[in-house]
C-alpha cells in the first residue's frame, strides 16, 4: 500500500465534497476561492505526501486543479468512465456526491497510476479551443438537418435568409477557431515538432492533428493497445462460457473517437498502406463500419509510434 494520503473529491457546480480515506474525515466546501482557500488550510493539517483527485466535470474542476497544482500538490483529474465502472464492480449502485468523494479515492488506491496531469498553459488553450471548435460543428451539422427538414416540408422561404446568416456565422467562427488553433500549435517549441510529425501520416489532417495534441499530450509514451484504448477503439470483447459476443468499440474519449473516425475514412481512400489494408477487410466480407474503425485503429498506434521515436512516417516503417 502506498504512504500517500489519498483524497477523493466530487466536484460540481457549486461544491467540493471530499473524502480522505485514511482519515475517514468528509467535508463540504464551496467551489469558490474562498472554498479553495478553506480546502488548502485542511490540508494543511494533513500529511504532506497528499494525492488528490476528481473527475473530468466539463471544466468545473480547473479552477481548483490549478490551485492545487500550484500549492504542490499532487491532484490528477479522472476518467468518469473508469470511476462508474468501479462503483459497479463495488455493487454500488447509489449515488450522491458523498459517495462518489469516496469512490474517487478508493480507485485512486487500487488505481494508483490513473489520471491525468495538469497540462500546461499552452496545452489547456489548445483543449479549450478544440473543444470549443467540436461544439460549433455540432451546431453547425444540427442547423444543416434543421434546414434539409424545413426544405422538404415547404416552409424553408420564410427562414431562408436567417439560416443563411446563421450558418455564415457558424462558418466564420468555425474559420477563426481554426486559424487560433493553428497559432497555438505552431507557437509552442514541442507542440509544433509534434504537429509536423503526426502531419506526415496520410489520413491524419489539421483537425486530426489538434485533437490527437489536444486530448491525447500522452501519446508517444504509450503502448500500442494503451492508445487504442484511451481512443475508444479496441474492440472489446463480450464472451461468457460457450458464448461469443460481438466485439464493439466504447468509451474512450468520444470526441477524439469521432474525429479519428473522420481520420479513418480519409486513410481509407488516401494512405497507400491503410489503403491495402481497408481493401484486404473489404474482400474477406468485413462491414463498412468496422472496416473504418479498424483503419482509425492503426491510425492511432502509427500516430503513437511517430512520436514515441520522433521520425516521420514513410510507408517502409509502416505496418
Amino acid at each position: 500500500m502506498s504512504s500517500e494520503t489519498v483524497i477523493g473529491i466530487d466536484v460540481s457546480r457549486d461544491w467540493l465534497d471530499g473524502f480522505c480515506l485514511s482519515e475517514k474525515q468528509r467535508f463540504r466546501l464551496q467551489n469558490s476561492p474562498d472554498g479553495h482557500a478553506r480546502l488548502l488550510e485542511i490540508f494543511q493539517s494533513m500529511p504532506d505526501d497528499l494525492k488528490v483527485g476528481f473527475e473530468a466535470t466539463g471544466g468545473q474542476e480547473w479552477a481548483l486543479w490549478r490551485v492545487l497544482i500550484s500549492m504542490g500538490i499532487n491532484a490528477v483529474q479522472l476518467p468518469p468512465a473508469q470511476i462508474k465502472a468501479f462503483a459497479f464492480s463495488m455493487g454500488k449502485r447509489a449515488k450522491t456526491d458523498q459517495i462518489d468523494a469516496e469512490l474517487i479515492a478508493r480507485f485512486m488506491v487500487i488505481r494508483p497510476e490513473a489520471g491525468r496531469t495538469l497540462p500546461d498553459a499552452k496545452l489547456q488553450l489548445l483543449r479549450a479551443l478544440t473543444v470549443r471548435r467540436a461544439q460549433m460543428v455540432e451546431v453547425r451539422k444540427r442547423l444543416s438537418a434543421q434546414i434539409s427538414a424545413r426544405r422538404k416540408q415547404g416552409v424553408s422561404a420564410e427562414l431562408e435568409e436567417m439560416d443563411s446568416s446563421l450558418k455564415a456565422f457558424l462558418e466564420s467562427q468555425i474559420s477563426e477557431l481554426e486559424q487560433r488553433i493553428e497559432g497555438v500549435i505552431a507557437q509552442g517549441k514541442e507542440l509544433s515538432a509534434k504537429a509536423e510529425l503526426l502531419r506526415s501520416i496520410p489520413g491524419i489532417g489539421p483537425v486530426s492533428v489538434a485533437m490527437l495534441l489536444a486530448e491525447m499530450p500522452e501519446l508517444g509514451r504509450m503502448t500500442a493497445t494503451e492508445a487504442a484504448a484511451m481512443t475508444g477503439l479496441a474492440p472489446m470483447a463480450h464472451d461468457s462460457g460457450a458464448m461469443r459476443g460481438k466485439r464493439v468499440i466504447s468509451g474512450g474519449r468520444r470526441s477524439l473517437r469521432h474525429v479519428l473516425f473522420q481520420a479513418g475514412l480519409a486513410a481509407a481512400y488516401h494512405n497507400p498502406v491503410l489503403k491495402a489494408v481497408a481493401k484486404r477487410m473489404k474482400e474477406r466480407g468485413k462491414p463498412h463500419k468496422l472496416v473504418i474503425v479498424a483503419i482509425a485503429r492503426r491510425l492511432v498506434t502509427i500516430a503513437n509510434a511517430v512520436l514515441k521515436t520522433a521520425l516521420p512516417w514513410r510507408i517502409s516503417s509502416a505496418a
